[in-house]
């Protein structure tokens, strides 16, 4: 296979006030020019480059976002060393399409109970534009869920073969399963929620073709060289962890178009609140052995929710060329 060429594109800034020291990571380069570890400090405008989502969960979990100035007030959005911190909802003002590649660089990330974090992209008249969970689960079960979410008509491949998880279905309908959509689940512990912040976090980079998507998860360790040197090679990774491919069964150019990225964490909600009670098993950290509660239980309580905040170091972006 002959290497694909990526050209960077952007890098979205994550700070939201005046900030020095600040890694290169986090600044604007303009498309098709060559990636470069030049290093310095920037002041970012503050919401620059992200819309803050201000109103009622729409997955009618039990939260109402804050708009910027609020979050920032009331120590929700804020900056730590070179990192942002966030428990909001938060969303790309650009949009994008096949052709680019996302890498999200994560020092942690929610591992609450109750919870129901992500990191996703999303188009536009759901789920006509489409959607790509890269990072998603809940509770405490350290088990990430990546899966497409279309409007009728598109069933893609799953071959085990050729990615590291396990598929679960492969008809994305929104209508199929009550949205289960088509996805791999990856049981690897490192690979969500209070593993994935115990390995130190780690990186997830995802491409999009019209031919395929696919979706990389590399532990802080493991983390390519390529990537750390602003230059990444796709082909030099390995084997995905989720890989879809379209084939004949499903049109990507139709299905997926003009997303834009997201981060969020809901509490309870369509999935993390519909599946009736927790135990031990899904939420070991407050539930005893042998006895059960219900996701409203667990809101009650708002330390349970100490953990449940996103630690990012950067979102950077690439196109092919």
């Amino acid at each position: 296979m002959l290497p694909l060429t990526f050209v960077f594109l952007s890098v979205l800034p994550l700070f939201f006030s005046e900030a020095s020291s600040v890694s290169s990571r986090m600044r604007l380069r303009r498309a098709g020019s060559k990636a470069k570890n030049n290093t310095g400090s920037a002041a970012v405008p503050q919401n620059g480059q992200w819309n803050f989502f201000d109103q009622k969960d729409p997955t009618h979990g039990l939260v109402k976002y804050l708009d910027v100035d609020t979050a920032k007030s009331d120590n929700l959005a804020f900056v730590l060393g070179n990192s942002m911190v966030l428990r909001v909802r938060i969303s790309s003002k650009v949009t994008y399409n096949a052709g680019s590649l996302f890498i999200a660089d994560f020092a942690a990330m929610p591992a609450s109970c109750g919870a129901w974090p992500a990191w996703w992209t999303v188009g536009p008249s759901w789920p006509n534009g489409g959607e790509i969970d890269v990072l998603e689960g809940v509770y405490q079960v350290n088990t990430n869920k990546m899966t497409l979410h279309t409007s009728e008509g598109c069933i893609v491949n799953l071959s085990q073969k050729m990615t590291t998880g396990k598929e679960d279905s492969t008809s994305c309908a929104s209508s199929n399963g009550d949205n289960q959509g088509c996805g791999v689940s990856d049981a690897d512990p490192a690979t969500y929620g209070a593993g994935f912040n115990q390995a130190g976090g780690g990186v997830y980079a995802h491409s999009w073709t019209n031919d395929a998507i696919a979706i990389w998860h590399f532990a802080r360790k493991d983390v390519p060289a390529d990537i750390t040197s602003n230059e990444p090679d796709p082909t030099k990774w390995g084997t995905p962890a989720g890989l879809f491919s379209a084939g004949s069964g499903c049109d990507f150019s139709e299905h997926f178009h003009d997303h834009v990225l997201t981060i969020d964490t809901t509490l309870c909600g369509d999935w993390a609140g519909g599946k009736g009670t927790m135990t031990h098993e899904t939420c070991p950290s407050i539930i005893p052995q042998g006895t059960t509660m219900t996701c409203a239980d667990v809101v009650r309580n708002p330390q349970n929710f100490d953990d449940a905040r996103w630690n990012i170091n950067s979102i950077e972006v690439y196109q092919l060329q």
